[in-house]
């Protein structure tokens, strides 16, 4: 297999499948090289490296980081399974609203590019997931935002009907109610 750059029809989410080399001992992979993801368009400096374990059903999202502290992350499951979303949360992007979704495990290595002002959720559908993600932005919590998980106006197919949520996540906003928040993307 070779590295492979997926576009989706959202710009600025990117489906990265890495190339596995694999023998009876086990495998190696490259996770993140800097020159061949820059020649795909991910070209920018990743300053924060962020760390999750979570049981089933646990829902972590939907969240952004307003500018100038936008957030693009790489995200990849490390152990189990994970469905990862990205939605365009750029105020004027004929995108807007719109999300992406992509399994991503330790079984296909896959990983997910989510640009700056987009917002990120994932949901566990494995017994565990740990999930790594690379962030080109420091985390400023003054800056942070969420959106709620099942606001209906954004209709993500969660593959869960009542994940485990932080009460921030419980308490999050529809989008149309964080407008304020992206008038600077």
């Amino acid at each position: 297999m070779s590295l492979r750059f997926i576009r989706t029809p959202i710009p600025g989410v990117v489906l990265v499948e890495p190339r596995i080399h694999r023998d009876d001992r086990g495998f190696f992979l490259e996770s993140f090289r800097r020159d061949r993801y820059a020649e795909a368009g991910i070209d920018l400096d990743f300053v924060q490296d962020n760390h999750s374990r979570s049981t089933r059903g646990t829902l972590r999202g939907l969240h952004c980081q307003a500018p100038p502290h936008g957030q693009g992350k790489l995200v990849r499951a490390t152990e189990g399974e994970i469905w990862d979303v990205a939605v365009d949360a750029r105020r004027g992007s004929p995108t807007f609203g719109q999300h992406y979704g992509a399994v991503l495990s330790e079984e296909n290595f896959h990983q997910l590019w989510v640009a700056p002002g987009l917002l990120h959720g994932f949901v566990v559908t494995s017994e565990v997931a740990q999930v790594q993600y690379k962030a080109t932005s420091y985390y400023a919590p003054e800056a942070e935002f969420s959106v709620a998980w099942n606001d209906p106006d954004l209709a993500i197919p969660w593959p869960v009907d009542a994940p485990l949520l932080s009460a921030k996540d419980a308490d999050a906003p529809r989008l149309r109610d964080v407008q304020d928040r992206l008038d600077t993307f």
